[in-house]
């Protein structure tokens, strides 16, 4: 087994069989990590079903408001007291295959090996029934269009990406003495993408580690923001909120990451909203630009 001083963090909300899914698949992991597992105000009972299934489960209680980055944020609050040398983010929707976690250590540990101890090493995942790749490191289109991304597939060695989903990431001790914890300017979305970006502004490194880490299905636009068959105001809406591309936060990440011409990134979701309800022609494969 291996005994690397490693935290798990992990936010959960009312997703209990999942978030038992999760756990079962890490507990089998061949190694042995403290778990930092935020549940913010589950109504289905998952808290009670961690103590009673995962009993060493670090429970920390949320107040129903932090959603997806203020709960690993905490999580990794908490951890970063205590001090490990590597911090796993890990979504209780991503089922880990075996010796998945061994798998990112030892990337870890070739690439400091090689000279990039600083490295991030992020985890690809697919779908669990078509085996289509769903998460993991993500690269520029091209240089104009700074922030929109795409997948990059696993393969069999290490590959460098620019940011990365949040699905599955291994960070060692000193990136994130470098970087620091997860950016609470973003409460739900982006701040995996900003954490990726900032890393690689401090100096830092992102490969993903060859091949499949584990499954977890992609998300369905259906009922979202981008979906252009529900009515313009009720996508306004939502594309306002902070589930979707909340104005305060979308800005920040614009003008942080966007360039001198961030501002027209910034409107262009909201536009694009505008303009896909009128004409429904519009393509949604990406939320950025």
């Amino acid at each position: 087994m291996n005994h690397v001083p490693l935290a798990i963090l992990i936010a959960c909300y009312n997703r209990r069989d999942q978030t038992l899914k999760c756990l079962q698949a890490l507990y089998e992991q061949n190694v042995s990590c403290d778990v930092y597992l935020v549940d913010d105000a589950s109504s289905d009972g998952t808290s009670d079903a961690v103590r009673a299934n995962y009993p060493t489960v670090k429970l920390i209680a949320g107040k129903g408001n932090l959603f997806w980055g203020g709960g690993m944020r905490l999580a990794f609050s908490e951890a970063l007291k205590v001090g490990y040398d590597y911090y796993l983010w890990l979504n209780d929707d991503t089922t880990l295959e075996a010796d998945a976690i061994g798998k990112l250590l030892d990337t870890h540990n070739k690439l400091a090996s090689q000279g990039y101890p600083n490295s991030i090493v992020v985890g690809s995942t697919r779908d669990p029934v078509s085996k289509k790749p769903t998460y993991g490191g993500q690269v520029r289109y091209n240089r104009w269009r700074r922030l929109k991304f795409k997948l990059v597939e696993a393969g069999e060695s290490p590959q460098q990406c620019q940011t990365m989903n949040g699905n599955c990431v291994l960070i060692p001790a000193a990136v994130a003495e470098k970087v620091g914890n997860i950016d609470d300017a973003f409460p739900h979305q982006l701040g995996d993408y900003d954490y990726g970006l900032r890393a690689r502004q401090k100096g830092c490194l992102l490969w993903i580690a060859p091949g499949y880490i584990g499954t977890c299905s992609r998300n369905s636009y259906g009922g979202s923001w981008k979906d252009s068959n529900q009515p313009l105001a009720k996508r306004l809406e939502k594309v306002f909120s902070l589930k979707g591309m909340e104005p305060r936060e979308w800005k920040i990440y614009t003008k942080r990451h966007g360039g001198m011409f961030w501002y027209l990134y910034w409107i262009f979701p909201y536009l694009r909203v505008i303009i896909s309800s009128v004409f429904k022609q519009m393509d949604y494969s990406s939320t950025e630009l």
